[in-house]
C-alpha cells in the first residue's frame, strides 16, 4: 500500500509539474477593453474554451473605463492589443502612432437609444425630438460618444446649443434618467436591459444595429511594430478570435453560459433578453473580417463627429492579411 501511495504521489507532483510547465510555456498577453460587456462576448468564449490556450497564448482581459484608455495602453506597451473602433487607430495615425485593426469582433454599431418611460418621440422626426434636450453620451472619445454627435450634425442639430451633452461612464445613465438629469441616452447591453427590467427606460426609439447596417465597431488593434516584430503572436491572436467568433454562433448555448460566469449578478432574465437581442441584430463578426464598407461607416461617423480631422484610407490601418491566412488555411 505503501509503494502504490508513493506511486500515485509521485505520479501526482509529475503531473502538476507538467501542468506548470505548459503553463509557463504560455505567452501572457494583454487585451483591454473600454468597458466589460455582453459585446464583447466571442473575446470571452475564446477565452473560456482555451483557444488562446491552444495557440500558445494566455490572454488577459484588462478593463479600462476611458475613452482612450484602452488605445494608449496598447501604445504605452501596457497591452499588446485593445478591443474598440478603428477610428482609434486612425486618431493615432493622425497623431504619429501607427497601430493596426487586425480581426473583427462587433461588426454592427452596439447602441440603442431610450428616454425616459413614457417618453420617447411618438414619430421618426429625431431633430424635433432631441431638440432641448440632455442626453447622455458617454465618455467623449468613445464610438457611442462620437455615434450621438454624428447623427445630432445629421439632424442639423448643435451641441452645446441644441442639445446638452453629458459624457460620463454608460452605467451612469440609469440614475440619470430615473432622477430626470437626462432624457435620453445611448446605451448598450446589458445596461439597456436592466433599464427597460427596472421600468427606467422604455425599448430602445433608435437602433444603430438596425439603422446603419454593417460598422467596424469593436475590432481587435495592435501596434504595426507587433505585426512587424513579433508576427507569430498576432496571428495566433487572431485565430483564437475567430474560433470564438464560430463558436458563438454555432453554440449559442454554451456562450450564454460563459456569458453567465462573466457576468454573474446579471438575472437570468435579463440575461436572456440581451443576447436575444444581440442574436437578433447580427451583432458580431462571423468571420473575422473588416469590409471595406463597414471601416467607411466607422469613418462617417467620426469625420461627421468632427472627432476625425482628416480622411483615412483603410489600408492605412486595417490589416486583414491575418483573417484571410486563417481563411485560407481552414479550406
Amino acid at each position: 500500500m505503501r509503494l502504490v501511495l508513493k506511486g500515485m504521489l509521485a505520479a501526482t507532483a509529475l503531473l502538476a509539474g507538467s501542468m506548470a510547465v505548459q503553463a509557463a510555456a504560455l505567452k501572457q498577453i494583454v487585451i483591454a477593453e473600454p468597458v466589460h460587456g455582453t459585446g464583447y462576448l466571442p473575446l470571452y468564449v475564446a477565452v473560456h474554451k482555451g483557444y488562446f490556450a491552444a495557440e500558445g497564448l494566455d490572454a488577459k482581459i484588462l478593463t479600462v473605463e476611458s475613452g482612450s484608455g484602452h488605445t494608449n495602453a496598447v501604445l504605452a506597451g501596457q497591452a499588446f492589443a485593445f478591443i474598440g473602433g478603428p477610428e482609434h487607430d486612425a486618431y493615432a495615425k493622425l497623431q504619429g502612432g501607427e497601430l493596426r485593426s487586425v480581426v473583427n469582433v462587433v461588426d454592427r454599431g452596439n447602441v440603442y437609444f431610450v428616454a425616459a418611460q413614457g417618453k420617447g418621440p411618438k414619430n421618426k422626426n429625431y431633430a424635433a425630438y432631441f431638440k432641448g434636450k440632455t442626453v447622455e453620451a458617454g465618455f467623449y472619445g468613445g464610438t457611442p460618444n462620437s455615434i450621438t454627435r454624428y447623427l445630432l450634425k445629421s439632424w442639423r442639430l448643435k451641441v452645446g446649443k441644441d442639445v446638452s451633452l453629458r459624457e460620463s461612464t454608460p452605467a451612469a445613465a440609469l440614475a440619470e434618467i430615473k432622477v430626470g438629469q437626462v432624457q435620453i441616452a445611448n446605451t448598450y447591453e446589458p445596461l439597456l436591459t436592466q433599464g427597460v427590467r427596472q421600468g427606467i427606460w422604455g425599448q430602445p426609439f433608435y437602433s444603430v444595429p438596425k439603422e446603419m447596417g454593417p460598422y467596424a465597431y469593436s475590432t481587435l488593434n495592435v501596434a504595426l511594430k507587433s505585426i512587424q516584430q513579433d508576427p507569430g503572436t498576432v496571428r495566433a491572436m487572431v485565430r483564437a478570435v475567430i474560433m470564438g467568433l464560430h463558436e458563438t454562433y454555432a453554440h449559442p448555448d454554451e456562450a450564454a453560459a460563459i456569458a453567465r460566469e462573466e457576468f454573474p449578478t446579471m438575472s437570468p432574465d435579463d440575461m436572456k433578453a440581451t443576447l436575444d437581442r444581440s442574436f437578433a441584430d447580427n451583432l458580431w463578426s462571423h468571420d473575422g473580417m473588416i469590409s471595406r464598407a463597414s471601416w467607411a461607416t466607422a469613418e462617417k461617423v467620426v469625420r461627421g463627429a468632427n472627432l476625425l480631422k482628416a480622411d483615412v484610407s483603410y489600408d492605412a490601418i486595417i490589416d486583414m492579411s491575418f483573417v484571410t491566412a486563417k481563411a485560407a488555411s481552414d479550406r
